[in-house]
């Protein structure tokens, strides 16, 4: 209990501290915004503050803080700290920075802003990465829902019937105006998205079940080693790649710089909170990560959320809870295809102001979408995961260098190099060691992942060298 209180005052602190120093590094000024200077009533359009808020919320709080919490407290509750010291040093910076970079370039993608940061064949690389990114996420974002809808209604609303629906709703919120369906809806949603977080907890603490308490031994109970897996497991809930493709949908939306903070650094610390309430439940309920283990490996990531949620909350509590859980992944999928028909539409200089043109880009990537569905979950999981952390990484280096040449002062460009050069020994050793990469041994991986880490972190050192150089040259 007192491991969980500690967390969750940890979180609150990083934000009024450290993401006080993240606004002082990146100075929001008064300059109009893209949604006050150009709105367009589809995709620029200028909204109030706790609705944007509420927004990025539920962007960017799909099934990661839940499943990925899940999966990531099977490790114990050394996860804490990685959701915690994770989203205060790493996540939040790379959500505010994504975001009012954005700001800047005219609610720009995440691709626009690493090609002018990182260059031309950066650019293209993430264009045709986000993309296909974006439409994993769509099709893990329909699954995971769907399945957890299959076990609440009749048994001929199955699994594809509810996909079928999730997809049709897609198509509309990715080709209506922003403030029609997201701007209408979300803030409903992220009520819920609340409560549920809440009841959970409540539920926890009213059933007598103990809350785990830090321990920095890996609990795992096939002995997979904490680096990289963990770090990779819980995406959403620490460090997320993904928020860097939402973060310019809600920038064209902010109607004045300095509200960025609550927005985008605000955002990822209240979805750190729902990984933590998830994360503590796995243990507590099971008994221990054995347990939970077990249970994720009979009933699957939406069979334990119903479990947990139904056997602590009753069934008008646990349907309550598993609205919130089905409302996160839907409210990411959507807009995780709504930023693929934005990005799409940034590359080929396509105006979204037609209907017709939305629609499209809208349908392939829809097509798409549905066919990935049929894969297993598990797969796709993984792939997105690790595509999720390279993406952090790659926008983590574009924030560092966007400061080097912007900041008052380029040594505040530390505050996203260091969490970058950490996702890119965790990015690199992944993929050396994953079933779905290149299955090499600790012996290999780690030793290897360090010096990819070392050798980005010395080539940002030459850059910002440079600056430096220039800097005392014009003194």
């Amino acid at each position: 209990m007192i491991t969980f209180l500690g967390a969750i005052v940890l979180l609150i602190g990083g934000y009024w501290l450290y993401g006080r120093l993240a606004e002082k590094v990146f100075g929001p000024d008064d300059r109009p915004t893209p949604a006050v200077e150009h709105p367009d009533g589809v995709d620029y359009v200028p909204m109030k503050t706790w609705r944007v808020f509420l927004i990025q919320l539920l962007n960017i709080a799909g099934t990661g803080p839940v499943f990925g919490a899940l999966m990531g407290a099977v490790f114990g509750p050394v996860v804490f700290l990685w959701i915690v010291f994770g989203s205060i040093l790493g996540g939040a910076i790379h959500d505010y920075m994504s975001g009012m970079i954005s700001v800047r370039m005219n609610g720009a993608s995440i691709s626009e802003i690493v090609g002018k940061y990182l260059g031309r064949t950066a650019r293209q690389v993430m264009r045709v990465f986000s993309v296909i990114l974006l439409v994993l996420v769509g099709a893990v974002f329909t699954t995971s829902p769907a399945a957890l809808l299959a076990r609440l209604t009749p048994e001929w609303m199955d699994t594809n019937f509810w996909v079928v629906v999730i997809l049709v709703y897609y198509l509309l919120a990715t080709l209506l105006p922003i403030d029609k369906v997201i701007g209408k809806l979300y803030p409903i949603f992220g009520v819920v998205l609340v409560l549920m977080a809440v009841g959970i907890i409540s539920g926890l603490l009213a059933g007598g079940y103990t809350l785990p308490e830090i321990s920095f031994v890996n609990q795992h109970p096939d002995g997979q080693p904490v680096w990289p897996f963990m770090f990779v497991t819980v995406a959403c809930g620490a460090v997320s790649g993904f928020h860097a493709t939402q973060s310019p949908m809600m920038a064209r939306c902010l109607k004045q710089e300095k509200d960025g903070r609550k927005v985008f650094y605000g955002a990822m610390i209240a979805e750190s909170v729902i990984a933590l309430v998830w994360a503590a439940a796995g243990v507590a309920f099971y008994g221990a990560t054995g347990g939970l283990q077990q249970a994720l490996d009979d009933l699957g990531q939406s069979g334990v959320v119903y479990d947990i949620s139904v056997s602590l909350l009753g069934i008008f509590g646990g349907a309550l809870a598993i609205i919130g859980v089905v409302v996160c992944p839907v409210s990411s999928g959507d807009t995780a295809f709504r930023s693929a028909r934005l990005t799409i539409a940034d590359w080929f200089h396509i105006d979204q102001a037609k209907l017709l043109k939305r629609l499209a880009i809208t349908l392939p990537l829809l097509v798409v979408g549905a066919l990935l569905t049929q894969l297993d979950f598990d797969v796709v999981w993984r792939y997105f995961s690790w595509s999720n952390q390279t993406l952090a990484m790659i926008t983590l280096w574009a924030a560092a260098m966007y400061l080097v040449r912007n900041a008052e002062k380029w040594w505040y460009s530390v505050i996203c190099a260091v969490p970058a050069t950490f996702m890119s020994g965790v990015s690199c050793t992944y993929i050396l060691m994953a079933e779905e990469g290149f299955r090499l041994s600790q012996s290999i991986a780690y030793p290897v992942g360090a010096v990819f880490a070392l050798a980005c972190a010395m080539l940002y050192a030459v850059k910002a060298g440079r600056k430096k150089n220039r800097q005392l040259r014009g003194q």
